[in-house]
């Protein structure tokens, strides 16, 4: 089946008793068991639930994985797979990242013998040249936050199995309806769930999918000795929101490529970052791989002082931290999601004090057009 038909799946025939078509949400700490010694297949909601259960073969089904994992943040997803690595061991990852992700590499994990080094991952002869006899994995944004490059993912595997590396690869921006990371030859794909999948900006979650069996084992082991898992009133917002994937995406795609060519024509904008305009260093890779070009959008304007008077003036794209919902938000990098990534990193990749990152929503892409036209032009 599609991606999208899928999606809208996810728990339909989970409740065999009553036949209900949304799956139930278990809210429950604990289950009885039938008898000493027996079990119904779940002991505690740390372990297992039922409605984490559908979420996490419902993902796992999108991606093609062996097993999928539900945690209680995009940040614990990716914590809790930096704990199948030991002291000494060497991570090469993705230098234009999400600023948290970086905050957890180099102050949390760094302090426990972990390293980590940088590079375009859009370049695989940089990645070739970062691998060192310690490496152990390659962590890559399939497409990256916020200056949208496009990693070649084909090429990267190759590479990670040549060198016996673990290729994991956040797709938060693309989401398996445009990108199956696992069926190019990634190991282990990981989510901020709370973005795109989920979809409302209602509800905070993470998700990992594993391709190999034994990984998964070991993954499964971490997430239930951690604990950071998804409870069952969140793993089902996640579940609703995953089922109207594909109809979003198609409309924050088509609202996302007439805003970029209508910024890339504004006198006031001086860059725009989106892989579906034709000039855009990855497209044709993009065309490729992809069903789709994503949502998001970077932009520079020729003047500093016109992020403040874009940022407090526009009137229906809200000022606001995270993406991928059906409502429009508008971020500033410099000082918001990437602050964490040290400033002489900023400035070399190009996240300055010019940058704002678009989320494109489903309302009318004439309306939002209106909104930054008012709010650019003052």
């Amino acid at each position: 089946m599609n991606i999208s038909t899928q999606a809208v799946h996810i728990g339909l025939e989970w409740d065999t008793r009553t036949g209900a078509v949304s799956v139930p949400i278990y809210q429950t700490a604990t289950f009885r068991h039938p008898g000493l010694g027996q079990s119904t297949g779940y002991d505690y909601t740390r372990s297992g639930n039922p409605t984490r259960q559908a979420l996490e073969e419902g993902i796992a089904r999108l991606e093609g994985g062996t097993r999928g994992f539900a945690y209680a943040s995009g940040m614990a997803a990716i914590a809790n797979l930096l704990l199948l690595f030991r002291a000494g061991d060497h991570i090469v990852v993705t230098e234009d990242l999400y600023g948290g992700t970086c905050r957890l590499f180099d102050k949390v994990f760094n302090q426990f013998g972990l390293t980590f080094t940088y590079v375009d991952t859009s370049d695989s002869a940089q990645v070739a040249a970062a691998i060192r006899p310690e490496t152990r994995a390659l962590f890559v944004e399939s497409l990256t936050n916020p200056l949208l490059k496009f990693a070649d993912l084909p090429t990267l595997s190759g590479l990670c199995r040549d060198r016996g590396l673990l290729l994991i690869v956040d797709n938060t921006f693309l989401t398996p309806y445009l990108l199956q990371p696992l069926d190019l030859g990634a190991d282990i794909t990981v989510y901020s769930a709370s973005k795109y999948l989920a979809g409302h900006n209602d509800t905070i979650a993470g998700l990992v999918v594993v391709r190999d069996p034994q990984l998964a084992e070991q993954v499964y082991f971490h997430q239930n000795a951690a604990g950071a898992v998804l409870g069952p009133q969140d793993s089902w917002l996640v579940i609703r929101g995953m089922k109207t994937l594909g109809v979003r995406l198609d409309r924050q795609q088509e609202n996302a490529l007439r805003i970029a060519r209508w910024l890339k024509s504004h006198p006031a904008v001086a860059r725009v970052y989106y892989p579906g305009l034709d000039e855009h260093p990855n497209h044709d890779l993009m065309g490729r791989d992809t069903r789709g070009y994503g949502a998001m959008i970077a932009f520079e304007v020729d003047n500093p002082a016109l992020v403040e008077q874009i940022l407090l003036n526009t009137r229906l794209i809200s000022f606001a931290e995270s993406l991928g919902g059906v409502e429009t938000l508008m971020t500033f990098p410099e000082v918001q999601t990437h602050a964490d990534i040290p400033p002489e990193l900023r400035a070399r990749l190009g996240i300055n004090n010019r940058l704002l990152r678009l989320s494109v929503g489903i309302e009318d892409s004439d309306d939002l057009i209106e909104d930054l036209r008012q709010a650019l032009e003052g």
